[in-house]
């Protein structure tokens, strides 16, 4: 996910895109039935910042701790970035400045980040938030120009040079504790994470494209994925089965997926695939919602080649709904605040996920059994 995730500018985008279509506010129209409504915490805005991909995976871990201990804690999605922005600087500059850099990143960083560090409650590490929330704005451009400037350095890298980094960092988001208290228990951020039952190990990450063999893992090549994180790719129809059968058993889901297109309307709480749509009138009730066209493998594939799909943001699946007409939709927790009918969350056709999904992430014992005796940690 890249700086497309800054919040007011997919809110302005698919305000005029999705305005060419979306003519009533479907928040007024008759809701879909949930058939799974799992357990996470309330919907939060990522501010003015490109850190969706740690909002999304954090709220995704909060309901895995849940799922575990049986009990709801909010984690610190600002501990992730902090952790993870040192390392994109050092990788930058080992990679000479060709590499990408920016505020964006995918699920795999904050597993990463718990491996390495560990997990903090956000009532311990707010990550410099203001009444005003988050606002990365200023802290990204010094970063970038941190990075070019050490790029320039002809000594070599060296620790003390990025001693501005580290202290920029703790200037703006707070330096990590190594032990804190939370409700009376003394913890390090490594005992807390694995108090909280969360073993990094054990998530897997799945995509579906045919430019790698199915039943690989491979990197998966969009801009933010500046770890060189790996996939583990499936058939379109079995990557969707992922996720309803995670749901089935308990698991919520992290996914990543193209938003910027007309079809994805926060204000209306809705992601659909509005190609079938032919007048305002079909989309002004739920009840009227025409059919959509039917996703394959090959239209995925030719969108994500041709860049119409595109890694733009990520959001927590955690539930399912059924429509009037027996049409399900995921059900997700975005992380652009609670303004819209559904209190910040949206409903996402299978269509549209077939379409427009990058890549979801799942604990090992949500996936079907045929695929777990596939991936390999």
């Amino acid at each position: 996910m890249d700086n497309l995730t800054l919040s007011i500018v997919p809110w302005l985008k698919n305000t005029i895109l999705g305005g060419l279509l979306f003519f009533g506010s479907w928040a007024f129209a008759q809701a879909p039935v949930m058939d799974i409504d799992l357990v996470a915490t309330e919907v939060i805005s990522q501010g003015q910042t490109g850190t969706c991909w740690s909002f999304c995976t954090t709220s995704f871990l909060e309901s895995e701790a849940h799922r575990v201990t049986g009990e709801l804690h909010d984690f610190s999605e600002m501990a992730s970035v902090r952790v993870i922005y040192s390392e994109k600087v050092e990788r930058y500059v080992r990679h000479h400045g060709h590499h990408q850099f920016g505020p964006g990143g995918l699920s795999h960083d904050v597993t990463h980040a718990a491996a390495v560090f560990g997990i903090l409650p956000a009532s311990v590490y707010d990550g410099g938030s203001t009444l005003e929330g988050h606002d990365h704005g200023a802290l990204d451009r010094r970063l970038t120009s941190m990075a070019k400037k050490l790029v320039k350095k002809s000594k070599g890298m060296a620790p003390a040079d990025f001693a501005e980094v580290e202290a920029t960092l703790d200037a703006v988001l707070g330096a990590l504790p190594n032990t804190f208290d939370y409700r009376g228990v003394k913890y390090s951020p490594e005992s807390f994470r694995d108090a909280m039952g969360i073993d990094p190990m054990e998530y897997a990450s799945l995509s579906s494209f045919t430019h790698h063999p199915f039943g690989q893992s491979f990197v998966l090549e969009v801009p933010d994925n500046h770890a060189q994180g790996e996939f583990f790719n499936v058939p379109l129809d079995e990557l969707e089965d992922a996720v309803h059968s995670a749901l089935e058993r308990g698991f919520t889901v992290a996914w990543d997926a193209d938003v910027s297109n007309a079809g994805f309307s926060f204000n209306d709480g809705w992601a659909v695939m509005p190609e079938a749509a032919e007048t305002k009138e079909e989309w002004g009730s739920l009840g009227a919602m025409p059919l959509e066209p039917s996703v394959d493998q090959a239209m995925r594939q030719a969108a994500f080649d041709s860049q119409e799909n595109t890694d733009d943001h990520l959001m927590h699946i955690i539930g399912r709904a059924t429509d009037a007409k027996g049409r399900q939709y995921f059900v997700i927790k975005n992380s652009w605040g609670q303004g819209n009918g559904f209190g910040g969350k949206q409903f996402v056709s299978t269509a549209y996920f077939r379409h427009h999904t990058i890549g979801i992430m799942v604990h090992e014992d949500g996936l079907q059994p045929e695929i777990r005796q596939q991936w390999v940690r």
